[in-house]
């Protein structure tokens, strides 16, 4: 659904509570998207036994517009002397994509990213097929790889680099 733009300061990501889990549980991608992310119970499930995960909700104001997870191997005690991050998941609610919520939120994403000054590069991966988020990936400065995990291509953002 596209409405226009939004102003990208009124996303935010926050912390899930108690309060807010079952609204972000029941947010959804449209029913031809479902096919290239887990829904958010799945991934606050695997959440719960990763010490890896860093999760957010992305609100547009004060309504919840998607959901978005890291691994990021920083979190470990100890963590490796290099660690690696990548976007696990990340969905925007079908009611709210085109609008530049996704844009937004991804922007702070890296930002969060890159003020741990411990990554050289963010990962992410996506299901090749009619409609998946390549395009939007790439126009935040993603690139091809040439690896695949899985059935997933893999693409990487320089974090030196500007997004």
């Amino acid at each position: 659904m596209t409405t226009g733009s939004i102003d990208p300061t009124r996303v935010t990501l926050r912390e899930i509570t108690e309060d807010t889990v079952v609204s972000i549980v029941k947010l959804s991608v449209a029913e031809h998207q479902k096919g290239f992310v887990a829904t958010n119970a799945v991934s606050l499930a695997q959440a719960l036994f990763s010490k890896e995960a860093w999760y957010r909700a992305i609100y547009l104001g004060d309504e919840p517009a998607g959901f978005v997870m890291l691994y990021d191997e920083s979190l470990r005690s100890p963590p490796p002397a290099t660690p690696s991050v990548g976007v696990w998941r990340f969905m925007i609610d079908e009611r709210f994509q085109g609008r530049g919520v996704g844009r937004a939120a991804l922007l702070q994403v890296i930002d969060h990213v890159r003020a741990k000054e411990v990554f050289t590069t963010l990962e992410l991966s996506y299901v090749p097929g009619e409609g998946n988020p390549e395009p939007f990936y790439r126009s935040l400065g993603f690139h091809h790889t040439g690896r695949m995990d899985g059935d997933e291509v893999v693409l990487a953002l320089d974090l030196a680099g500007s997004a």
